[in-house]
C-alpha cells in the first residue's frame, strides 16, 4: 500500500453522531427489479434512528436506491426518504405494467416470477441474439430516464449534505471503474451506472461512455475507504456468488455468466479488506483503521427466482422482494447492532475466498 493510500485508510475513528446512535456505510448492489430487495432493506434501516448514515456506494439498481433516499432525506428526512422510495417504486410498477415487459397472466401466476410467458419479453430476447439496442432502438428511447427525470429532484441531490454519495459506472474504453460523486449527479450518470449493454446505448458523459457499473464494482467499495470516517460497511448482496450446478442452456449459461462478472470485482476487494485487516491485527500496518464488514444476503432468495425476474415490474413481485428485504434488515438489527462499532459480522474469508 502506498504512503497516500496509507494516510487515507486511517482517515480517522468511526465517529457517533448522537448518544447511543451509530454510524454505518451502505454497499448496494444492483440487480434490476431486484433492487426492490433493498428497498425493503433501507426502509427498515431508516425506521432505526439508533443508526445513522455517513456514505452509500451504490451500482445500478442500487444507485437508483441511493439517490432517491438521498433526495427524500433532504426533503423530509427519514419519513420522506422511506415516501420517496416507495413512490418510485410505484412509478416502477406503473411504467412496467404498460411496457413491453409486462408480466402476463401465466407469469404472475409462476413461483418464480419470471417473464418467459411474457410476449414482449420473448421478443426482445429474441432479437438480442442478433441485433444490438443501436439496431433496435435507434432513437436512443429509455423510460427510465424519464422515470428518474420525475422522481428524483437531482438538483437537491447535489446540494444535499445528509450522506455522501458514490454512484459507479463502467467506463467501456478502458475498462475501469468511475466513481460519480454525488455533488456531481445528474440524470446521466445514474443512467450510466445501470446502462445494461445489451438493452441500452451507452450513456455519455462529459465524452466519454459507460455501461453498467456492475461489471467493474458492484458495489465499489474503495471511496466508503477514502472518503468517509465511519470504518463499518453494511453490504447488500442480491446478485448470487454461489449457484450450485452447471448451466446446460443459453440462457442459462448467459445469465451465469452475467453473474459471475458482476461479483468478480466485489470478490477482489473484499479480500483485499481481508488482507489488510489481518495486517493491522497482525501489527505489519501502523496508524490504520480496521474495517468492520457486515451483509444482509439476498443471494439464497433470488436463486429460487428466474433470471428474467430481473426485468419484472409487477407490483405484487416488487413488493414481495420489498417485504424480504425489510425482513432480512430487520433480522440483521436484532442479531448483529449491538457489534457494530465493536466487530464484524460476516466472516470474509469464508464468504470470499
Amino acid at each position: 500500500m502506498s504512503s497516500v493510500d496509507k494516510e487515507v485508510w486511517a482517515s480517522g475513528p468511526a465517529s457517533t453522531r448522537a448518544a447511543g446512535q451509530k454510524v454505518i456505510n451502505l454497499a448496494l448492489q444492483g440487480g434490476g427489479s431486484h433492487g426492490a430487495f433493498t428497498w425493503g432493506v433501507l426502509d427498515r434501516l431508516l425506521e432505526e434512528k439508533r443508526l445513522d448514515f455517513e456514505g452509500i456506494t451504490a451500482t445500478s439498481a442500487g444507485a437508483v436506491n441511493a439517490v432517491v433516499l438521498a433526495d427524500g432525506l433532504a426533503a423530509g428526512g427519514r419519513q420522506g426518504a422511506r415516501a420517496a422510495l416507495r413512490r418510485y417504486w410505484q412509478r416502477v410498477s406503473d411504467v412496467s405494467s404498460h411496457g413491453i415487459f409486462k408480466a402476463s397472466t401465466a407469469d404472475t401466476a409462476n413461483s418464480d416470477f419470471g417473464l418467459e410467458r411474457s410476449p414482449g419479453f420473448l421478443f426482445v430476447e429474441s432479437l438480442t441474439f442478433f441485433a444490438s439496442p443501436y439496431q433496435m432502438n435507434p432513437f436512443n428511447y429509455n423510460p427510465v430516464r424519464d422515470l428518474l427525470a420525475e422522481a428524483v429532484n437531482f438538483e437537491r441531490v447535489r446540494e444535499q449534505q445528509a450522506v455522501k454519495l458514490f454512484i459507479c459506472a463502467t467506463d467501456v474504453q478502458t475498462a475501469k471503474a468511475k466513481i460519480f460523486a454525488g455533488k456531481d449527479l445528474h440524470v446521466e450518470h445514474v443512467l450510466a451506472s445501470a446502462c445494461l449493454p445489451l438493452m441500452m446505448h451507452a450513456v455519455e458523459v462529459d465524452g466519454e461512455f459507460y455501461w453498467d457499473g456492475s461489471y467493474s464494482g458492484n458495489p465499489a467499495i474503495f471511496p466508503l475507504v477514502y472518503e468517509c470516517e465511519a470504518r463499518d460497511i453494511l453490504m447488500v448482496h442480491i446478485t448470487p456468488a454461489a449457484r450450485p450446478g452447471i448451466p446446460t442452456t443459453s440462457p442459462a449459461i448467459m445469465n451465469r455468466t452475467q453473474e459471475i462478472s458482476f461479483n468478480t470485482s466485489l470478490i477482489r476487494e473484499m479480500r483485499t479488506i481481508a488482507f489488510l485487516n489481518k495486517m493491522i491485527d497482525n501489527d505489519r500496518v501502523s496508524g490504520a483503521k480496521r474495517l468492520l464488514m457486515h451483509l444482509i444476503e439476498a443471494e439464497d432468495l433470488i436463486r429460487g427466482f428466474s433470471w428474467s425476474s430481473r426485468l419484472n415490474g409487477d407490483w405484487d413481485f416488487l413488493m414481495h422482494l420489498h417485504e424480504m428485504g425489510r425482513a432480512r434488515a430487520d433480522e440483521w438489527l436484532t442479531t448483529n447492532f449491538d457489534h457494530v462499532g465493536t466487530q464484524s459480522t460476516v466472516d470474509l474469508e469464508e464468504k470470499y475466498f
